[in-house]
């Protein structure tokens, strides 16, 4: 794996080494020393399939407050998604700033976002699926988000928003 840093701390952007022949390709996704030797939490514990049917769909802004804090490696297996990650740790020297990228079954790119981070996604085709690892179980009572378009982001999504749920569009405004 090829680890490198974001302008995020302890953000960063994993990309698969890649060992192809006339079949395809075969590359290792997860290795528990790699991530070790990068600063990487190598604790997964829950593996999430996501599926959205149109372009232009939001997921997110999503995170969990502790003692059930996750950490995320997020993969887009079918499609493509500007994957988003904002750092909400008060102490962190980037916090309140966030981090965009386009993630795609093509590109084969990965996105690790340390606990602290709201995450969210939207979609830059139809019929995309996303995979994405935590280091926590879903805990609802610890379940947060911040809304989408909060001013105090001012996230650039790349296309209009076509679908987004209520819930993710009621998230209050952040404040730390």
């Amino acid at each position: 794996m090829d680890v490198t840093e974001t302008r995020l701390k302890g953000a960063k952007v994993v990309r698969l080494e890649k060992i192809e022949d006339e079949r395809g390709y075969f590359a290792r996704g997860w290795c528990q020393r790699e991530f070790v030797e990068h600063g990487l939490n190598p604790g997964m514990v829950q593996l999430n399939a996501g599926f959205s049917y149109r372009r232009g769909t939001i997921r997110g802004m999503h995170y969990q407050i502790a003692p059930d804090a996750e950490a995320k490696f997020i993969r887009c297996t079918r499609g493509a998604i500007f994957d988003v990650i904002i750092d909400l740790r008060k102490d962190s020297s980037t916090v309140g700033q966030w981090y965009g990228l386009e993630l795609s079954s093509e590109n084969g790119l990965m996105l690790y976002a340390p606990e602290g981070f709201a995450h969210g996604y939207q979609t830059l085709q139809d019929d995309t699926e996303i995979y994405y690892m935590t280091s926590a179980a879903y805990a609802p009572a610890s379940a947060r988000g911040v809304r989408y378009d909060d001013p105090g982001f001012s996230i650039r999504w790349p296309l209009p928003v076509s679908v987004i749920s209520a819930t993710d569009r009621a998230w209050p405004d952040y404040r730390s």
